[in-house]
């Protein structure tokens, strides 16, 4: 009874995201990164270096797949392939606890994995997120398939390709890789039942050999990103580690004016260390700042980087507990399986946290690792009740298990249900609601863009100056983070004289941020050299929405 409950409520969420999913594509990052770079690869006619864009320097492995239905004109289908990682991710977590509990409990891990907030979010945009999930998912998976055969290296080859791919897909992997290469060594060590008559420095040469292998093959797979780097800028994980290998260079990312509210918080706050920046900026105490760890599964909200731009489940800080709780009834590489998910887990989450102001899709690849410890927790409690309560079986047991099931997916659920309430898709696949309508509606710049693209000569070169950086709908060439109009500001001179040197032909301003900025950075005489410039040199040709297109004389 509960396994075609389970595989309807499956297909209702599968069927869900994809509508969520059939609408243009609205999200920061798909327009600043995800989509844009692709689009310029297009216009452009291949891959080149585009030094004013830092994003284009990161590993592009699913990038590159949403360049197909670009070159056919649609942006949606890239959001299905995202989604599509989702699904592998999730066959995986089924594919895993099928083998270690059963059905039953398998598809309810891939249910719970499918209905977590943060998944649910990343699977309706277009970004490369749940690519990285699913490879070091797979990759985790290989290392226990590796254990299980008794160390048989093709196990191990293919879970460092994995970790490869995971590398080519997000810089974020990067803590991925390490922890998974030592993890091989420390398995060696601890678990290899073929070297019984090994010394233990035999062993510890086996055990670096295999460590060693998996970091090699690895970095073969992410060599080609590594390669186009270096060869455009001599680091091969650009713009990362700059410094180390081009110490002369000053920062690559120049903010300028670009940008909007998160990405001047990450300006302001780039040489702050994420303590520093709970402390300054969202004015938390020192204890509430240690428990970001905990918080980050019951706190999360969508939106506020405060509260971690995104939403989990309590239940996966919760249910992990439970399973060790027949931690000695288990039999060894049960163990060892759960001890790498919990390390791997608890790892990742304590370098993010030491590392950078925190966000839950920085933590994403944890989610399958916890999903897993989870449903076999949730497993423990029910055999402990069977054991407990004789009377605790058949019906009893079918129904309070699918009453536990219903609980943890319903709170997935109200999520999901706010979603459409948000992203309202139904008028926009009705008819009811057109792309420029639709798009305009959480994306007012749309308006100039199209203006832009309309009515404009394809040479022109517009200053963005408080956009965000988000480009993927202009046909015609932007310029972001260039400071050349502070700089004359500040100067008092040359205003368009120097725009003019850039080729610099429009002004595309967002008005809120850019009045908040004025009052925020100038003095009263700059500001009436400003108002001056603008006044007799530049002509408003279209306004719409909070943004305004000006023309330079």
């Amino acid at each position: 009874m509960i396994k075609p409950l389970l595989a309807g409520l499956t297909t209702i969420l599968i069927i869900s995201i994809l509508i969520l999913s059939s609408v243009p594509p609205v999200s920061r990052d798909a327009l600043t990164h995800h989509l844009a770079v692709p689009k310029l690869y297009l216009t452009h006619g291949g891959i080149y270096e585009i030094p004013s864009l830092a994003f284009s320097y990161y590993p592009m492995n699913l990038d590159l797949m949403y360049l197909i239905p670009l070159y056919f004109g649609n942006d949606i289908a890239p959001k299905y392939i995202h989604f599509f990682f989702g699904l592998l991710t999730a066959l995986l977590v089924f594919g895993h606890l099928k083998k270690r509990i059963d059905k039953t409990y398998a598809l309810f891990g891939a249910i719970f994995f499918l209905s977590i907030p943060v998944i649910v979010k990343l699977s309706i945009t277009a970004y490369v997120d749940l690519g990285l999930v699913f490879f070091s998912t797979a990759s985790i998976i290989f290392l226990f398939k590796w254990i299980e055969s008794d160390f048989k290296l093709k196990h191990l080859i293919v879970s460092a390709v994995f970790c490869g791919l995971s590398l080519g897909t997000k810089y974020n992997a990067i803590i991925v890789f390490a922890l998974l290469s030592m993890f091989v060594v420390l398995i060696y060590m601890r678990t290899s039942h073929n070297a019984k008559n090994d010394t233990e420095a035999v062993r510890s040469v086996k055990a670096l050999s295999s460590g060693f292998i998996f970091i090699v093959v690895s970095l073969l797979v992410f060599s080609p990103w590594m390669i186009r780097n270096y060869t455009w800028t001599k680091n091969p994980v650009y713009p990362l580690y700059n410094n180390l290998f081009n110490k002369s260079d000053t920062e690559p990312i120049s903010y300028g004016l670009g940008m909007d509210n998160e990405s001047l918080d990450k300006d302001k706050n780039k040489k702050l260390g994420p303590f520093a920046i709970r402390r300054i900026i969202y004015h938390e105490s020192l204890l509430k700042t240690v428990f970001v760890p905990v918080r980050i599964f019951f706190e999360g909200e969508d939106g506020d980087p405060g509260l971690f731009d995104g939403k989990l489940s309590p239940f996966l800080f919760i249910l992990p507990f439970f399973a060790f709780i027949r931690f000695k009834k288990d039999d060894r590489l049960l163990k060892t399986e759960k001890t790498i998910l919990l390390s791997f887990s608890l790892l990742y989450i304590l370098f993010a946290f030491f590392k950078v102001d925190m966000r839950i899709r920085y933590i994403a690849p944890v989610i399958p690792p916890l999903v897993i410890l989870s449903v076999m927790g949730l497993r423990n409690i029910f055999l402990l009740l069977s054991e407990r309560f004789s009377k605790f079986s058949g019906r009893i047991y079918q129904f309070c298990l699918f009453a536990f099931f219903a609980v943890i997916v319903s709170a997935n659920a109200v999520y999901i249900v706010k979603q459409f309430d948000y992203v309202k898709p139904f008028g926009y696949l009705s008819g009811k609601v057109g792309r420029d309508e639709y798009i305009e509606k959480y994306r007012p710049e749309y308006a100039a863009f199209q203006y832009a693209n309309k009515n404009l000569l394809p040479d022109v070169k517009i200053l963005c100056l408080f956009l965000g950086n988000r480009r993927y709908y202009s046909d015609r060439e932007l310029i972001f983070g260039d400071n050349v109009l502070i700089n004359s500001v500040k100067s008092g001179t040359k205003t368009t004289s120097d725009m003019r040197k850039k080729g610099i032909t429009h002004l595309l301003i967002g008005y809120d941020l850019f009045n908040w900025w004025i009052d925020q950075n100038l003095n009263d005489g700059e500001k009436i050299f400003l108002k001056k410039f603008l006044k007799e040199n530049t002509a408003l040709v279209f306004s719409k929405g909070g943004y305004g297109l000006l023309e330079l004389h």
